[in-house]
């Protein structure tokens, strides 16, 4: 443990025990009425979402001049929160490199910079070193700086790179001469950050966006040494529920084309000697048919849902003729097994299964000699395969971690069948040892009968008692699992005697694709009453109490916060609500919004009534009400494309006009950052340090 102290001594060391009365800004009400199907709702705060309004920044500024005025004797906890996360972070830290077209590639950090520097070594690790990119030197003179998407071409002469300053997700995609190390004048503005090179390196296709809604609808391609305005399309993605992407197959043979919406998919291929040629179809999109592509010699290996494959299933079918009449069964569908993914190799593919809520790896080789699992030994964990660019390897590298096992990144010889650790996560500071941990899962109960999973983490020397305190984590939207994994940051909470849960509530993949189909749209609910169940049961256990429960989400888990909070406000004495999407009424009548078209089969499209019904049951800002609010901290970010700041900014105003009670409800505005928060390795630590200080200031009150 931190101290020998009790956590009430000890929090009195750390924070003033005077109360200092503050008072909110006034975010000045203006009704509007919203009328669709009949019905009219009343928005008091619509007028927020202008960020081109003096008047609006005024407020947001306000805000978190209040937001710091109140968490003013956290500061001291603030500090060193973050110091002691920093402290654990190794600073001059390199990736394991991975090999690829004669070269060795390598990221790494220096001590005392924020940004990543990109390398490569010709053929051996022990040839001199090349910076491809250093994102410090493009930082420097930023607010926000956000670099992805390095490609190298064929040839080894070119990288092209996206760079975002704004934190909207619309990049500028560069192109660096690797020869002279000097920037060529092609730059391609308003796009995704991603290029995919033809073979002859000297053409590339990237993915522009829309400019309003941000979604990526259009496909190019690109010579070097022409302008943007000369770029040719070849595809157009016209159905606005719909996005497109390009890249190249792994192979490096085809350069493929995707058109994904929440149910249904499509790919198209191109051979990549051939740039101008014209694509082809693997198989035309039909609504509900999801499948995914790899290619291996003459061959397509597909996972699908194909014929009611509701976990998925591995096909393949000819290059000659991909399109579905022709799927052959590779791997046939199972019913309690969910396929997640495929690495394929010249002698053996790798298969991502997810079994009873746990991802295991499967290695089949081609001739049938042999088809096998990894043993992780371990009751609750994470695995997910690595960067694996080889066909020819007989080595795959995968990566393992869990709630007490810092990540490591592995080899395993499918000859040998030996396992080498390229590298383990290191945490300095010189306190941390696994065996101090001990992570559990347990199985709550939900209204309907379910059983729900829970991840569960504590320091071996925190008994569980109904004074515990205890963070609950969800997400729970479309089919992201959320799973246990370590986290160095968390260990300021465990080390100080916090327990921490993750609640495993369906509308994720956990326990199988049906797990998220009973999550979205018209069974939404069960995500928020599956967390709600999952927190009764904690306290019914005497895990923690309703004194010392705390919950937290981000994004679409922002959602599921201000849901839990409005159905079971009196279960938790704190949240915090990142970057929430709580206003889901009206974003999702609004088309113009970045990412709401896509949405309708994740959550309803509100232009048909049966759905507008339902989703404003649940949309937390709809369900606002007269009554006791738990200390709630919400972030957002004014650049945010995906939840727009005013959802958030909205929500605040109005909870705080029903607000029964002296609750704390506290907005913080990143003014300079949008839906990933800030950019950089440290900058980010300073908003959790926030947010953990807030938990422990609510647990020494």
């Amino acid at each position: 443990m931190a101290s020998k102290l009790t956590l009430a001594a000890y929090f009195c060391l750390l924070f003033s025990c005077t109360h200092m009365t503050h008072t909110p800004p006034d975010a000045n009400p203006k009704d509007k009425e919203l009328s669709i199907h009949g019905d009219t709702r009343l928005d008091p705060y619509y007028w927020l979402n202008d960020r081109e309004d003096p008047e609006v920044i005024q407020y947001l500024e306000d805000e978190n001049s209040y937001t710091k005025a109140v968490l003013e004797s956290t500061e001291k906890m603030q500090k060193q929160l973050f110091e002691e996360m920093k402290g654990r972070i190794k600073e001059d830290d390199s990736s394991v490199p991975y090999f690829l077209n004669d070269y060795w590639y390598i990221r790494k950090y220096v001590k005392a910079k924020d940004y990543p520097i990109f390398t490569r070594k010709h053929k051996t690790l022990d040839a001199a070193e090349e910076i491809l990119l250093d994102v410090n030197e493009l930082a420097k003179d930023l607010s926000y700086c956000q670099v992805s998407g390095l490609s190298v071409s064929p040839d080894n002469t070119k990288l092209t790179y996206g760079i975002d300053t704004l934190s909207r997700r619309i990049y500028t995609i560069k192109v660096k001469d690797l020869t002279s190390g000097k920037m060529l004048k092609d730059e391609i503005h308003g796009v995704s950050s991603y290029a995919a090179w033809a073979a002859d390196s000297e053409t590339f296709f990237y993915t522009s966006k829309d400019e309003e809604t941000l979604r990526t609808d259009k496909i190019f391609r690109h010579e070097i040494g022409s302008t943007q305005a000369d770029d040719t399309m070849v595809f157009e993605e016209k159905d606005e529920t719909f996005y497109t992407f390009v890249y190249p197959s792994k192979s490096r043979e085809y350069i493929m084309i995707g058109s994904t919406s929440t149910m249904t998919s499509e790919y198209q291929f191109l051979p990549s000697n051939k740039p101008k040629g014209k694509f082809k179809f693997i198989q035309k999109r039909q609504r509900g048919l999801e499948y995914d592509v790899a290619h291996f010699e003459d061959m397509f290996y597909i996972s699908t849902n194909a014929e009611n494959s509701t976990n998925f299933k591995l096909v393949k079918a000819p290059v000659a003729s991909p399109s579905k009449k022709n799927w052959i069964d590779v791997l046939p569908h199972r019913d309690d097994v969910l396929l997640e993914g495929v690495e394929l190799f010249r002698d053996f593919m790798v298969v991502s299964e997810r079994i009873n809520g746990l991802l295991q790896l499967r290695v089949v080789k081609w001739d049938g000699s042999e088809d096998y699992y990894m043993d992780f030994e371990s009751e609750t964990y994470s695995a997910s395969l690595g960067t694996n660019v080889d066909f020819d390897a007989q080595t795959f590298r995968y990566n393992f971690t869990s709630l007490t096992t810092p990540s490591s990144v592995i080899d395993y010889n499918t000859i040998t069948k030996t396992k080498e650790v390229k590298k383990e996560q290191e945490v300095l500071g010189g306190t941390f040892d696994k065996s101090n941990y001990v992570a559990e899962r347990l199985w709550a109960t939900a209204d309907d009968g379910t059983k729900i999973p829970i991840s569960m983490v504590r320091h071996i020397d925190t008994a569980l008692t109904p004074k515990t305190p205890l963070l609950q984590y969800g997400y729970g939207s479309y089919g992201n699992t959320i799973d246990p994994y370590f986290s160095s940051v968390r260990l300021s909470l465990l080390d100080r005697g916090f327990v921490f849960a993750i609640a495993h509530v369906r509308g994720g993949e956990y326990l199988g694709r049906t797990w998220y189909e009973n999550g979205r749209q018209l069974a939404k609910k069960n995500t928020f009453t599956d967390f709600i169940a999952c927190s009764k049961f904690l306290i019914d256990q005497s895990y923690t109490s309703p004194e010392h429960l705390y919950a937290m989400g981000g994004s679409a888990g922002g959602l599921l916060m201000g849901a839990i909070m409005n159905m079971a406000p009196e279960l938790y004495k704190g949240i915090v609500a990142a970057v929430p999407f709580v206003d889901v009424v009206t974003t999702m009548l609004d088309d113009s919004i970045p990412l709401t078209t896509g949405e309708y089969d994740e959550w309803g499209n509100p232009n048909d009534e049966t759905y507008y019904n339902y989703i404003k049951s649940y949309s937390p800002y709809d369900n606002v009400k007269p009554m006791s609010y738990p200390n709630t901290l919400i972030t957002t970010g004014l650049h945010d494309s995906q939840v727009q700041y005013w959802e958030p900014a909205k929500w605040v105003a109005k909870l705080r006009d029903v607000q029964q009670g002296d609750n704390l409800i506290l907005l913080h505005t990143n003014m300079d950052a949008g839906h990933g928060g800030a950019s950089g390795r440290f900058e980010a630590l300073k908003e959790i340090a926030m947010e953990y200080a807030f938990l422990l200031y609510l647990e020494k009150n």
